[in-house]
């Protein structure tokens, strides 16, 4: 897999998985060359019917992922969910990521929500404003990133990219 401190410039893509607001956010550099090279949110309409939605997101991600030609996706993992409904849509959103990744041979890496807040704010219970501000912090943004769903997006991204060097490590060893 990617290792960031051989090739800082090499864009790391962070997808926050949903199919009313899906967030992403790419980073490239080092340390504190870390920088942001795109980040936003992809909305769909609740309004149309689900195929629609689901249509228009891939047809987003596609395009994002063209244009960012990532090195590698960091994509939220869900390992519980208390709502049915928002399971099958992050399930749903994050199976398009995945898809549009593998069509373009881009390695994907999967962390789980604790492990994102624990990478970048050192907590894995931090709430969302804790982990805005971090991400804030860590990318020298003017302000918080808005909405939450970036936030998160960038934190995937800065989490698979803090990381590893570490993971490659352990890789090569076994």
């Amino acid at each position: 897999m990617f290792d960031p401190e051989r090739d800082p410039g090499r864009p790391v893509l962070g997808i926050d998985p949903g199919v009313s607001r899906c967030g992403y956010g790419a980073i490239a550099g080092r340390g504190p060359d870390v920088r942001v090279l795109t980040c936003g949110v992809i909305r769909t309409d609740p309004g149309e019917p689900l195929p629609v939605r689901l249509g228009r997101l891939a047809d987003e991600l596609d395009a994002l992922l063209d244009d960012v030609a990532p090195v590698v996706l960091a994509v939220e993992r869900v390992l519980f969910q208390a709502n049915v409904r928002t399971a099958m849509s992050v399930g749903q959103a994050s199976g398009l990521a995945l898809a549009g990744a593998a069509r373009r041979n881009i390695p994907v890496a999967q962390y789980s929500p604790n492990e994102v807040k624990l990478a970048i704010t050192g907590h894995g219970g931090a709430d969302k404003v804790q982990v805005q501000a971090m991400v804030a912090r860590l990318l020298r943004l003017p302000e918080l990133p808005r909405p939450p769903d970036v936030a998160d997006a960038l934190a995937l991204a800065l989490c698979h990219r803090s990381g590893a060097t570490v993971r490659d490590a352990r890789a090569r060893a076994t």
